[in-house]
């Protein structure tokens, strides 16, 4: 059980940065969870006359005028900083929890701009001739090559902690209300770069042209029609797209090296059966030769809301089914985030703690937007 006067005495001794800290530490291990807390007796343990303060905020106590005018001289900013260290554990857990799983496998990318052009410097033709000696070498132009992304948005909630909740100690409640602010930003950020790895939304700009993220023709190949996950086979058919992939600058091969594969609910156990199997067999004619698995290096992930969202794009369901994905999605997709998910408190004495009986608010946001940074290192796998 928590000693909240233990608590109280820690936080006084070490200050309230140090005692954040190691609570932070604690929530994040699991040796505490935010659950383990109660609001009530925070309050309680940790406002001086804690216990008057909570018996205050019911009416009925005779406080009435007397809180209003002292409520300047009741120091609850322990208690305030403790239960928003509490909240921001509980949203940050539902917003990165383990169902997201393409925010994982796309890299985030700080950027101060609402949409930016990034410049890249073209690979340059493989034209190198022979210096004699004493001759000066000789100068190369570098062309042109940049992309464009889009525009940031600002995605957030607010997280209300009312007179009620501390005095009737419902703790659950606002926890539950944090794991649902977290749980909706995680899962709108998910959707948004989902759209983009599926094709289901397109946003890539490159050298002042769009583009759809997949293509079946010039300027790149990356979509494999029919090519439904049944054995190595068809990854090697997806790789071959790879391998006749050319830098549009040059006319060399890309240089790619896939990494992960995305699939379906309903080809998990296939795909894991496919890229982990020991070996392999090909049959040719009537001779049959058994090899080593050469796929065991990809790392295999599957999406519940990948699926979803491929159907609520139009597919049928027994379509949407088939798709799969192959490739390096970190170089091929990123979100570009003008600052992460932040959890932020409102001043105290605010319209709202007088109108609403809320005794402190609590702002989760963040801003960013998905981007395509080059389609050609994901190819795109179904069967109609």
């Amino acid at each position: 059980m928590l000693k909240y006067r233990e608590l109280k005495r820690r936080y006084t001794l070490d200050g309230p940065q140090k005692t954040i800290t190691h609570l932070s530490e604690a929530l994040r291990e699991g040796h505490l969870r935010p659950e383990d807390f109660s609001l009530r007796d925070l309050a309680e343990g940790l406002v001086p006359d804690g216990g008057e303060w909570v018996r205050n905020l019911d009416p009925r106590s005779g406080g009435g005028t007397q809180i209003l005018e002292s409520a300047d001289g009741v120091d609850v900013t322990a208690f305030l900083n403790i239960t928003g260290q509490l909240i921001y554990s509980k949203i940050m857990d539902a917003y990165r929890q383990e169902a997201f799983v393409v925010s994982k496998l796309v890299d985030t990318i700080p950027t101060r701009l609402d949409g930016e052009k990034i410049p890249g410097i073209a690979r340059i033709e493989d034209r190198v001739t022979d210096i004699p000696p004493g001759m000066p070498y000789p100068h190369l132009g570098f062309g042109e090559d940049y992309i464009e992304t889009p525009s940031t948005t600002k995605r957030g909630l607010i997280v209300p902690v009312t007179r009620e909740a501390i005095f009737f100690d419902r703790t659950h409640l606002v926890l539950s209300r944090a794991a649902e602010v977290g749980e909706v930003l995680g899962l709108n950020k998910e959707k948004r770069i989902l759209d983009l790895v599926l094709g289901t939304a397109n946003n890539y700009k490159w050298k002042g042209s769009s583009y759809a993220t997949y293509q079946t023709a010039a300027p790149w190949i990356n979509v494999k029609s029919g090519n439904e996950l049944v054995d190595w086979t068809d990854v090697d058919a997806a790789e071959q797209l790879f391998a006749d992939m050319l830098d549009p600058n040059t006319g060399e091969p890309v240089l790619i090296r896939a990494t992960h594969v995305l699939v379906m609910p309903a080809y998990r156990h296939a795909a894991h059966r496919i890229f982990n199997a020991s070996e392999i067999d090909y049959t040719s004619a009537a001779t049959v030769t058994r090899a080593a698995n050469p796929l065991g290096n990809y790392v295999v992930r599957e999406s519940r809301l990948a699926y979803r969202r491929i159907v609520a794009s139009g597919q049928t369901a027994a379509n949407a089914k088939k798709w799969w994905f192959i490739g390096d999605f970190k170089r091929a997709f990123a979100y570009m985030e003008n600052w992460p998910l932040t959890v932020s408190q409102a001043p105290r004495h605010s319209e709202a703690e007088f109108n609403n009986d809320i005794v402190a608010r609590f702002k989760a946001s963040e801003r960013g937007a998905a981007a395509v940074l080059n389609p050609r290192f994901v190819v795109k796998n179904y069967d109609a």
